[in-house]
């Protein structure tokens, strides 16, 4: 694939967030309803072993993100080739090279909202702290406006069904219009 991605013929999206916000979901049901491959990368990490270590207080793997990208570069290029689109989720979008994606929806959620879905999960409480403290910040918001061009940043709310509903929606006409306007790759 060119740098600038232009031998693509379907559109790459990105869905990140903080951990609770309905990433994952939202962008399963994305890739059925829009017609995209879905790659969870959290599942992607953990089947390729990407890891450098673990966080004994914060519970969690450290990432080894050479191996994730490298990894990634080759799912990416034969999408291409096989004239498919992706949509991927993470909680991360700062590490992932810009020319990969077309549209970063970074999911948001009410605090309240969000502590449920994160206790639920387990979470123990400096973890669960930590994530709220970051959706309260706005950091993945912040990185993806850091490590993007303004256009391609979509900040919506994943509070409800309704809400995710209205967002696949969105990028379901985002992407009709995607494909007209390159319709000519």
């Amino acid at each position: 694939m060119g740098d600038d991605g232009s031998e693509r013929t379907k559109p790459n999206i990105l869905v990140t967030g903080t951990p609770g916000v309905g990433k994952t979901s939202t962008a399963s049901l994305i890739a059925e309803q829009v017609g995209l491959k879905h790659v969870n990368v959290g599942d992607l990490i953990k089947e390729l072993n990407c890891y450098d270590g673990f966080d004994k207080e914060l519970d969690t793997n450290i990432l080894d993100e050479d191996k994730l990208l490298d990894a990634m570069e080759v799912i990416f290029e034969t999408a291409a080739e096989e004239g498919q689109g992706i949509v991927a989720d993470y909680h991360a979008c700062e590490i992932f090279p810009e020319r990969w994606f077309d549209l970063i929806l970074v999911l948001r959620t009410k605090t309240e909202t969000l502590f449920d879905r994160l206790a639920a999960r387990g979470y123990n409480e400096k973890k669960r702290d930590e994530n709220m403290q970051a959706e309260i910040m706005q950091v993945v918001l912040d990185e993806a406006r850091e490590s993007y061009t303004k256009e391609i940043v979509h900040e919506v709310q994943s509070n409800t069904i309704e809400d995710m509903d209205s967002n696949v929606d969105r990028v379901n006409q985002w992407t009709k219009q995607w494909l007209k306007d390159n319709a000519d790759r």
